[in-house]
């Protein structure tokens, strides 16, 4: 029987995950390309042979998604394997039409059928979209777990846009593993605030190793999932999160519909920032397409470091990148910063923006007037200083997670940007845990499975 040749779509997360469950190991299967998409430079590269298997000796091109329908007529692609997320159902249906006129079949993997089985409890914090609060979320579920006495680890949904073989199984449990990994702005911000906290991190490639190691350690492992991704472990708990700022995006975005489907628990967050007709919005759609589901609701108040610097100050907000590009937001907390502590004015950086940054304007000119915290590379990250340091301001209000001075020199006065998640509805996060938690066998005392 003739192999199926496939060509995996994806992002450097998803897409190889997919390949290393479901088609590493199959004989029935080819797979003659990746695509890389959303996250620049990991085009052009190798899936390498050490992480492909040895059906793969010469490993797997990457090749950019504008390559795709020519590839799929070029190679006689069979099927074409959908594998990244944060898109619209739209966005979905326009890659499905792309690939069928060139004349190979589409597919979405459901994604339980990638999800390996853990031996202790997987508690998975997931969402409809990119930038609703996942991250304080998970340090909030890994402090409420600790204090019960429980070994947490985080494993983080995969940013493996450095050297692919190096990245294999990555553990951090202090600044210098970071350091030492020679992390992007992106993966500082998702591991740095576990690391300060007392909770390691595991991410990387290959999963299937990831978790053993893992496993080796944690009474409980807190899935901290990326973007709008389901989780690659079975989670005994999902929780996903929604955001009433952009409500009815649950019902149109892939695959974060999905995770609502799926959920357990259903977080509203953002409720002390959002519209009331946007949390009732949210309300009625989980109503709708997940009536079992648990709704917990949640602020994530905005503090800042030194609020008199704001007021009456122009102030170039910077954000977290990705909530700025794929996630669609038109602000993030130092734009609530700036507006609640009565800055006179928010300085639009896109006249000053250098190399990189300005293509991130170019590719995603929703963004407006502030400054996503992109830095996928050393030259991003080197654009994004440098447009910091030409945009006139008397402040700049860092909206990150992490603080980029660590990273490069900033000359003006910064004001730094916390959020933490507080609930706001009962019963909560707390109590619905420690029902979840005596159910699977893991309750105060330790696991006991």
């Amino acid at each position: 029987m003739a192999q199926r040749r496939v060509i995996i779509m994806g992002a450097a997360g998803r897409d190889f995950h997919t390949f290393n469950t479901l088609f590493r190991n199959d004989p029935a299967v080819e797979v003659v390309a990746f695509t890389a998409a959303q996250i620049p430079n990991i085009a052009d590269r190798l899936y390498p042979s050490t992480l492909a298997g040895p059906r793969y000796p010469e490993g797997i091109p990457i090749i950019p998604e504008s390559a795709l329908d020519d590839t799929v007529r070029r190679l006689q692609v069979d099927e074409v394997v959908f594998a990244y997320s944060d898109v619209s159902f739209t966005y979905v249906m326009e890659r499905a039409v792309r690939v069928a006129a060139a004349g190979a079949n589409f597919c979405l993997v459901a994604p339980h059928r990638a999800m390996l089985p853990a031996r202790v409890p997987v508690i998975a914090i997931v969402a409809v979209r990119t930038g609703c609060g996942k991250s304080p979320t998970s340090r909030y579920v890994c402090r409420v777990l600790r204090d019960r006495s429980l070994a947490v680890v985080a494993v983080r949904h995969p940013m493996p846009y450095g050297v692919l073989e190096r990245q294999r199984v990555q553990r951090f449990a202090t600044l210098a593993d970071l350091q030492g990994a020679e992390c992007t702005i992106e993966e500082l911000e998702e591991y740095e605030p576990h690391v300060m906290n007392g909770t390691p991190v595991f991410a990387g490639v290959d999963y299937s190793a990831i978790l053993e190691a893992a496993e080796r350690e944690a009474d409980v492992i807190v899935w901290d999932g990326g973007n709008n991704d389901a989780p690659f472990f079975r989670p005994d708990v999902m929780i996903t999160l929604v955001d009433p700022h952009r409500a009815g995006d649950e019902l149109t975005s892939y695959p974060g519909a999905v995770n609502l489907y799926g959920a357990d628990i259903v977080l509203i967050a953002k409720v002390d920032t959002a519209p009331p007709e946007g949390i009732a919005a949210v309300r009625t759609h989980i109503a709708s397409l997940n009536p079992r589901a648990a709704i917990v609701e949640a602020a994530l108040p905005v503090t800042v470091d030194d609020p008199q610097a704001i007021q009456g100050r122009r102030v170039l907000v910077v954000e977290d990148g990705p909530t700025l590009t794929h996630g669609g937001m038109r602000f993030g907390a130092g734009t609530i910063a700036a507006r609640q502590h009565g800055a006179s004015a928010i300085v639009d950086p896109r006249p000053y923006a250098a190399g990189l940054i300005a293509a991130a304007y170019r590719d995603y000119p929703q963004i407006g007037a502030l400054l996503p915290a992109v830095g996928y590379s050393a030259a991003q990250i080197h654009d994004l200083a440098e447009t910091i340091q030409r945009t006139p301001c008397d402040v700049v209000v860092l909206g990150t997670p992490i603080d980029l001075r660590r990273l490069f020199a900033i000359e003006r006065p910064v004001v730094r940007v916390w959020y933490e998640l507080e609930e706001r509805s009962k019963p909560g996060l707390v109590e619905l845990l420690d029902a979840a938690l005596a159910r699977i066998g893991c309750d105060r005392t330790g696991p006991t499975r």
